[in-house]
């Protein structure tokens, strides 16, 4: 369980208890679940066990629900989320080649982090920007009309910023 004097723990419980003044409670546990994950950066298991207590809903439903979304991390992420789109056009485009390129300048693999905690590379089936194919995503900014080449400079990019400032480059 997590530490009862912990401040994100007052924090999660105090939202879980306006949400159990609503009718019907139990509807809000992805809401719960998105807030816990934003308190804490990811679903940790002792976390998922309180909202299960709070709740009266059993752990093995919050489990469920938390690893069947895809939004939620059920394991800390890094600063910059690197989702490369896999949907047909940026497929078509390279998208496979961008990847792999991002696995190899990263030196980890799909669903992972960088021993830094900088970079956490994740695939999504289509972030809407066909126009742009093939484009990834970097917390909420698209990158678009990429190559493979494209990848190492895009990333030191962010390295530099990450490490330096704790800004967006894009900002």
């Amino acid at each position: 369980m997590p530490d009862n004097n912990d401040k994100a723990l007052l924090e999660l419980k105090e939202y879980i208890n306006g949400k159990k003044q609503k009718e019907n409670p139990g509807s809000y546990l992805i809401d719960i679940l998105h807030k816990a994950q934003n308190i804490y950066g990811y679903l940790k298991k002792d976390v998922m066990d309180f909202v299960a207590e709070e709740m009266s809903i059993p752990t093995a439903h919050i489990w469920g629900v938390a690893t069947f979304y895809h939004y939620f991390n059920l394991k800390p992420i890094g600063k910059y989320v690197i989702a490369v789109c896999m949907g047909t056009a940026c497929y078509v485009k390279g998208a496979q080649d961008v990847l792999d390129s991002l696995k190899e300048t990263l030196k980890i693999g799909t669903g992972e982090t960088t021993p830094d905690g900088l970079f956490t590379i994740q695939e999504a089936r289509c972030l809407g920007a066909c126009g742009l194919a093939p484009v990834v995503m970097v917390n909420d900014k698209i990158h678009g009309d990429l190559s493979h080449k494209d990848i190492p400079a895009l990333v030191e990019s962010y390295r530099k910023k990450g490490m330096s400032s704790g800004k967006d480059p894009a900002e």
